[in-house]
């Protein structure tokens, strides 16, 4: 069932999961900002950012998108990486980079754990609410791994490669969400984000009980 089709069947399971994924995306954020603060970096401390007051996440645009097609994003925390350890730089890049898809995978095996529990009978609120919680957090999880500027795999990417490679990425940054998008209507990020719901969901169910 997707969201459109859940708001006309049953708006009061639309109603919670909207505020659901909304927490979604902001677990996401506040990850990035934790992670980093951990690492030495308190600009998102500085910045209120590390809270979970929807006001200080919200991005119009980007909670209408998640709500209306199932795909959004909130308002990017602000990370200073010049403010961790030179030796623990890369690795900081890796770890805050990874930290908002991490929340995701996490927010998505804790709702398939919970039906896996329950049990809820199919087409009931409790189903409805879980299984679309799950996949979409799934989704914002596998697309935020492409390595393409500005999204987080890029920046996972970049704790890997040489600065000569890295350059490169920061140059097509300014351009990132054109090329992303165009890519998304041409379908050619598809294959690339089915491989990575796939193994998402395969790395999940290792932890799911039987």
């Amino acid at each position: 069932m997707g969201l459109i089709r859940l708001l006309l069947s049953d708006p009061a399971a639309f109603i919670l999961l909207a505020v659901l994924l909304l927490y979604s995306v902001i677990f996401h954020e506040v990850a990035h900002g934790w992670v980093a603060y951990k690492m030495g970096d308190e600009t998102a401390k500085w910045l209120g950012r590390l809270t979970l007051n929807p006001v200080k996440h919200i991005d119009p645009i980007g909670s209408l998108m998640l709500l209306v097609v199932g795909f959004g994003w909130a308002k990017p925390v602000p990370v200073n990486l010049e403010n961790i350890p030179a030796p623990q730089r890369r690795k900081g890049l890796i770890l805050v980079s990874a930290a908002g898809a991490t929340a995701n995978i996490i927010i998505a095996f804790c709702a398939l754990l919970v039906w896996r529990l329950m049990s809820p009978a199919p087409g009931s609120m409790m189903y409805n609410v879980l299984y679309l919680l799950a996949n979409i957090n799934i989704l914002l999880a596998a697309f935020n791994l492409i390595p393409i500027p500005p999204l987080d795999g890029s920046k996972i990417l970049m704790g890997f490669t040489p600065e000569s490679f890295n350059r490169v990425l920061y140059q097509i940054e300014p351009f990132g969400f054109f090329i992303v998008l165009g890519l998304l209507l041409t379908g050619a990020l598809t294959p690339v984000i089915n491989m990575f719901q796939s193994a998402i969901i395969s790395f999940i169910s290792l932890f799911l009980p039987s």
